[in-house]
């Protein structure tokens, strides 16, 4: 959270692509999946897929998702990927991200990013006890293989992007 620009291309450790979540701070589904999301950052970042988290919110329209309180957030959660701020409200519309949290997987070539795989984290937002499809997993675990995802697109589950 330092106000630097981020773009894929510029990403640090992206040399296999990226794993992109539009989030914020206030969505309970966000909130629920936060362990989840450093975790998978924490797995992939080392194997060429860092996370990059994108919060879409309009803080007008929604106070707790304002840079500042991104800012906290962060730092309470001990968050160990970028967590940028569409300001002003583009890239959520580029990606067509349509929750809180949406899962975009994009895969490097050359010097392009190829979508993959879009939708939600795993099947199971409320109760990770009880995942039994890891989306995001199975996708970047088949591209590291060299294979495309048996899953390339799930509906994401979450809160709509405040705009």
């Amino acid at each position: 959270m330092d106000g630097k620009i981020i773009s894929l291309k510029n990403l640090e450790g992206a040399t296999k692509g990226a794993i992109v979540i539009f989030t914020c701070n206030h969505c309970p589904y966000v909130v629920a999946y936060e362990d989840r999301i450093i975790e998978l950052d924490k797995k992939y970042k080392k194997k060429g897929y860092p996370l990059v988290t994108i919060n879409p919110n309009d803080p007008k329209l929604q106070p707790e998702d304002s840079f500042d309180k991104m800012i906290v957030r962060s730092k309470e959660k001990g968050f160990t990927f970028p967590y940028t701020f569409d300001e002003d409200q583009t890239v959520y519309k580029r990606f067509g991200a349509t929750k809180t949290p949406h899962v975009y997987i994009v895969n490097k070539v050359g010097n392009d990013f190829i979508l993959e795989y879009i939708g939600a984290i795993d099947d199971k937002p409320r109760a990770p006890d009880k995942v039994s499809e890891k989306y995001v997993e199975n996708a970047v675990d088949a591209l590291l293989a060299g294979n495309k995802p048996k899953v390339k697109e799930t509906k994401a589950i979450g809160c709509s992007i405040k705009d």
